[in-house]
């Protein structure tokens, strides 16, 4: 499986980067601007006819139809594989209107789990539950909804949280597999042009905005083929096994990440990012050393002070203001290792001329050997995710011949030093 940092599964930034990306944007918003005001009056009606119609195919027909004049045009593949005795499905979790999407192809209920109660969770489409108090309640209440008869199946996101949907998948929790066997798996793709498909950080309102502002957005089911827990499997087991179908099917690979990781990763950005906008406002920013980086909160100097620890095993040469700075910018042990190795040696020269001139660092000393004849970049970048898997497993092994030859030097002179 491929290493991926967590950076790569979210959009903090809606606009895109290229020019001339932009220049179209710039020349459209007018028309998006229209567009959108015009479409929040044809969405109250959507409203009010998916409310008026009861629950059937004709319903679902009628607003699909109507939703594509919103922009939200819906494709399905293997809808022969869905199964009328399914009572759950699991799917990727990519937009705040994802249970929306699927409702219109098929009868299923997705269950506010947390947030906002009564009419704001009835409009949006999701099941409200009675009151429950802990995960536990929450499975039992559940688990009898599945065992009643003539009930629409459940649909569930094991991810419970969104992605961007081009990099991997956040871990699955276990607690839906243990629900009731099978379950269905889904694969959502969705693209629109121009903007991102949603950022990690807005609200639902704001992204049924953007929504309704670009020209459209393409959502794209596959349906896979059921899947069924076998004897004696633990529902953690059976979580993994369905997320990497999952996730062969999106194209993606699985990560451990979870919630918990985007939210803390989510809160690292917000402080970091108005500390760099407040050092450019005003007259001439205080300087500091190139190496060292501002103090944060606890929780996060004691996190990104243990990734330093495990990179300054690893490369003992590089000062730890310059590897605290990388882990900052990455939040990666693995990429933060790859960026110092094949960055340049002049580079990492100019980067640790702050540190203290009793220190010295590898590339600069007449002592060690040059970090630049491990050779730890690899000639051509792999056209697969298991070449560059293996690349990266090369320059690691690289890496670690080196701070053992490293070792073995410095053990040696203290002997030659010794009485």
């Amino acid at each position: 499986m491929e290493t991926r940092g967590i950076e790569h599964l979210f959009d903090f930034q809606r606009f895109p980067n290229e020019g001339l990306l932009l220049v179209l944007l710039l020349l459209y918003a007018p028309v998006g601007l229209a567009l959108m005001l015009l479409r929040m009056f044809i969405g109250i009606h959507v409203f009010l006819v998916s409310c008026a119609l009861p629950d059937s195919f004709i319903r679902r027909f009628i607003v699909r139809i109507m939703c594509s004049v919103l922009g939200m045009y819906i494709k399905q593949s293997g809808s022969r594989l869905r199964d009328g005795n399914i009572k759950l499905y699991v799917c990727n979790h990519v937009t705040r209107f994802d249970h929306n999407i699927l409702n219109l192809l098929t009868s299923c209920n997705t269950p506010m789990l947390e947030g906002l109660r009564g009419f704001v969770c009835w409009a949006r489409g999701y099941m409200e539950l009675a009151a429950v108090t802990g995960q536990a309640e929450l499975v039992e209440a559940l688990q009898r909804y599945c065992s009643t008869p003539g009930v629409p199946p459940l649909l569930l996101f094991p991810e419970e949280d969104t992605t961007n949907g081009r990099a991997g998948l956040l871990k699955f929790s276990s607690w839906p597999f243990s629900l009731t066997d099978p379950v269905q798996p889904v694969a959502l793709f969705v693209k629109r042009p121009l903007l991102a498909v949603n950022t990690a950080d807005s609200s639902w309102v704001a992204e049924l905005l953007w929504t309704l502002f670009v020209p459209f957005t393409v959502y794209q089911v596959r349906w896979l083929p059921p899947v069924s827990r076998p004897d004696g499997e633990l529902p953690q087991e059976f979580a993994v096994k369905v997320q990497e179908l999952l996730a062969i099917e999106l194209g993606v690979v699985s990560t451990q990440f979870t919630r918990a990781d985007k939210a803390e990763h989510i809160k690292r950005k917000r402080h970091v990012a108005p500390r760099a906008t407040n050092s450019n406002l005003g007259a001439r920013p205080r300087t500091s050393p190139l190496g060292s980086v501002a103090p944060s909160s606890g929780t996060e100097d004691r996190q990104i002070a243990g990734m330093a620890q495990q990179v300054k095993e690893v490369l003992p040469d590089v000062p730890l203001g310059v590897i605290t700075r990388d882990l900052v910018r990455t939040n990666c042990v693995d990429t933060t290792i790859t960026n110092l190795l094949e960055c340049s040696v002049e580079a990492l020269a100019e980067a640790s001329s702050g540190a203290p001139s009793g220190s010295s660092w590898g590339p600069l000393s007449s002592t060690a050997s040059p970090i630049s004849t491990i050779k730890p970049a690899a000639k051509t970048f792999g056209k697969s995710p298991i070449d560059r898997h293996m690349s990266l497993k090369e320059r690691k092994e690289a890496l670690y011949e080196y701070a053992r030859r490293r070792y073995i030097e410095k053990h040696r002179l203290n002997q030659d030093n010794g009485p």
